[in-house]
């Protein structure tokens, strides 16, 4: 696998694994009492960013992993895939 194409397979896990954890355990101001003015009820409170970036990159990495095992030792090809055409092999 070229380095450019990890490098770009691996952001792309880190940004989707980092829009599924953002809403993990994050109460909003309302549900603390504390509404700052200026803002809505429905912004975060505590919304511990640090963690979760943490958190996203430790998931991602192991995520990348598998994928990267998945495609350096051919474990599912393309002709796997039941939905996609079959073509025959020119020589």
């Amino acid at each position: 696998m070229p380095i450019a194409f990890a490098i770009a397979i691996y952001l792309i896990i880190w940004w989707v694994v980092l829009f599924a954890m953002l809403p993990i355990g994050v109460r909003t101001q309302a549900e603390e009492g504390e509404v700052v003015p200026g803002t809505t009820e429905s912004a975060p409170h505590r919304p511990h960013l640090l963690a979760k970036i943490l958190a996203t990159t430790v998931v991602s990495s192991v995520v990348f992993a598998i994928v990267y095992l998945i495609v350096a030792h051919h474990l599912i090809t393309l002709d796997d895939v039941p939905f996609f055409p079959r073509f025959e092999t020119i020589r």
